[in-house]
């Protein structure tokens, strides 16, 4: 094998279709030499066929991140594929629709939890679920939205983007002494599933389109599934805690 991550072995979590950072993940990985294990939740026959667009069909787990009886068994699910780990991609977010587009007053404690625990802590979660498969030198790396300000719309989710990344910084600090690295990427906003169901998501593409210094495309996830591939490969070593923004250099920029 060759490429970026020969040898390496992924997994990938929040397949849903091949509109999603996930499947570009997935799909650079395999062309750059990984084997690719992906996870998915709910719509498991969906995610099946879509791991059959990849350039090598990749074995798919059922995986609950909210369920401790799921994540107790992942490490043996995985080693039904592969032997060992090396890198592991979260890509697994959710809010109940009163969490989002403006409703941020009036979202209940109940709902708040569910995404604070789906998006947030998963991130956790997920990563120690698959540490007893990895060794030094391997990489954890999570996708978030600049949790830095505000956004319209955004609310709670936005609450669970700034958990996510402090997560990471503590991630990093914990799995550091086992030589495992933490990183994020911070994706400008992209068309996928999970951003059709955010009300008002326009606002965010109206304004990545006219500020972004490099401008922005919002069909293409390959920049950010790039940056994901060179955080995962032996190319950052000595990188952890990070965020890498993918965003065509919008978050630089002052209003």
């Amino acid at each position: 094998m060759s490429g970026l991550l020969a040898g390496k072995r992924l997994l990938v979590s929040g397949v849903i279709t091949d509109a999603s950072i996930a499947f570009s993940v997935a799909k650079l990985a395999q062309e750059n030499g990984a084997q690719v294990v992906l996870t998915g939740f709910g719509r498991l026959s969906l995610v099946e066929r879509i791991a059959k667009r990849l350039p090598e069909t990749a074995p798919v787990i059922e995986l609950d991140v909210t369920n401790p009886e799921h994540l107790a068994g992942l490490a043996d699910s995985v080693r039904e594929h592969v032997d060992g780990l090396d890198g592991v991609v979260h890509s697994i977010g959710f809010a109940p629709q009163s969490c989002l587009g403006g409703g941020f007053l009036d979202a209940s404690w109940e709902d708040v939890a569910t995404a604070l625990h789906v998006s947030t802590y998963s991130y956790k979660s997920l990563a120690t679920a698959a540490l007893p498969l990895m060794s030094p030198g391997g990489a954890v790396v999570g996708l978030t939205f600049d949790a830095t300000q505000a956004w319209p719309v955004y609310d709670w989710m936005g609450v669970a983007k700034a958990g996510l990344e402090s997560a990471s910084r503590y991630l990093a600090l914990h799995l550091g002494k086992q030589g495992i690295r933490s990183n994020l990427v911070a994706a400008g906003p992209l068309r996928t599933m999970a951003a059709k169901s955010i009300p008002g998501f326009e606002q965010f593409e109206d304004a990545w389109s006219e500020r972004a210094p490099l401008g922005w495309n919002l069909t293409d996830q390959e920049p950010a599934a790039r940056a994901c591939l060179a955080l995962l490969s032996d190319w950052f070593p000595a990188t952890t805690g990070e965020i890498v923004h993918v965003d065509g250099g919008y978050h630089a920029i002052g209003a």
